[in-house]
């Protein structure tokens, strides 16, 4: 076990601890790191994360991460915007341009369907959806929730509030494993799974 250390040095760790994926050991690693490395880049790190929380904002129209109104993507006039692909969360909009399969535009719902965590359809962004949905450019959805019971179910409710509108609803093929996240699939998956997409099951 690794010696509690106290201070700033000791502040640090514990609260490098706090981020996801980083245990005891790893945050003493990179705490030592940052001592030891020269004061500019210590600095402007800490005016990067600085600037993360004051500077970036949901995208008015996706709901994904931007610095202004509208994120880069819902900018981009090179995007198709016939086709909407609905994901939970930022990370998965990342996961799925890091694959490099798909020239959409995106819809972040801020998570997913979870009624035993008090989640229900309307503390997401269901609503904006079905709006955007009925604009007579979209032709298809394609409903990317994570491959998880409750991303499942999500897909389900989300596609029987959709059915009405006739657009094409579809789902990536599983290619992504069942319990599987796309924060944490191959780029090479992530592509496979949304080029092969399909109707829902």
């Amino acid at each position: 076990m690794a010696e509690k250390k106290s201070g700033p040095l000791g502040d640090l760790i514990e609260e490098l601890c706090r981020l996801p994926g980083l245990g005891a050991r790893s945050a003493e690693r990179v705490a030592l790191h940052l001592l030891d490395a020269p004061n500019e880049q210590v600095l402007k790190l800490a005016e990067n994360i600085g600037k993360l929380k004051t500077s970036i904002r949901q995208c008015s129209v996706c709901f994904n991460l931007a610095q202004g109104d509208l994120c880069l993507i819902c900018q981009d006039d090179s995007r198709d915007r016939s086709v909407i692909c609905v994901v939970e969360l930022p990370k998965d909009v990342m996961g799925i341009e890091g694959s490099g399969a798909y020239k959409g535009l995106y819809h972040v719902l801020g998570g997913h369907i979870a009624p035993l965590e008090g989640i229900g359809p309307d503390k997401l962004n269901i609503d904006s959806l079905i709006g955007r949905a009925r604009d007579t450019k979209v032709k298809e959805i394609i409903l990317a929730m994570n491959p998880t019971i409750e991303g499942d179910g999500t897909a389900l409710h989300i596609s029987s509030l959709l059915e009405p509108i006739k657009v094409k609803i579809t789902r990536p093929a599983r290619g992504l494993a069942s319990g599987a996240t796309i924060e944490f699939s191959s780029k090479d998956t992530i592509a496979e799974a949304i080029t092969g997409r399909g109707p829902l099951p």
